[in-house]
């Protein structure tokens, strides 16, 4: 599904992946259960809102739309769109195709918990917030998945000309 008229994309530039695994420890010690997520996502639907996809965690920098975000057996999945019309999405796009960034992490606050003899935690249920694009996810599983075609061609042609600029050098 593609965002509302008038909504400038990237090129169609279309990003998903898994923004939270679930049963995995994350940096921090906490790992999110199957469910976690559900009322949060029922109570934004309810009030017509929407997950925030952000740069970097900071809400002063929205840099496109969410437009699916789900919890299946695996954990939170999102798929979504960069908007044209943003400058840091045009960043977000440039350092998506070169690989620099990849990885995804929640924006929540935790509504329940347990603690965990490791000392982490086992979130219950989270009130959701936002999805970032980020250098350095919590969870190392949290990746883009899916760049639409026109990323991987271009992450492909980087790589070409990197390899080409570094058999150049060696002449």
């Amino acid at each position: 599904m593609r965002p509302e008229a008038g909504v400038a994309l990237i090129g169609g530039h279309e990003i998903a992946g898994y923004a939270s695994v679930f049963g995995l420890r994350d940096k921090g010690g906490d790992t999110v259960l199957p469910g976690a997520y559900a009322g949060s996502l029922k109570r934004l639907a309810a009030r017509g809102e929407k997950v925030r996809m952000l740069w970097q965690h900071d809400p002063g920098q929205p840099i496109g739309i969410w437009d699916q975000v789900v919890e299946d057996g695996h954990g939170l999945y999102v798929r979504g769109w960069l908007l044209e019309d943003v400058a840091r999405a045009r960043e977000a796009r440039a350092l998506l195709e070169a690989g620099a960034v990849e990885g995804l992490s929640i924006g929540y606050r935790t509504l329940r918990a347990e603690k965990t003899p490791e000392g982490g935690r086992k979130l219950i249920e989270l009130d959701l917030w936002e999805v970032s694009l980020v250098t350095f996810p919590m969870q190392a599983e949290a990746r883009i998945s899916q760049k639409s075609d026109l990323v991987r061609a271009l992450a492909a042609m980087s790589a070409q000309i990197r390899d080409a600029r570094g058999a150049v050098a060696r002449l």
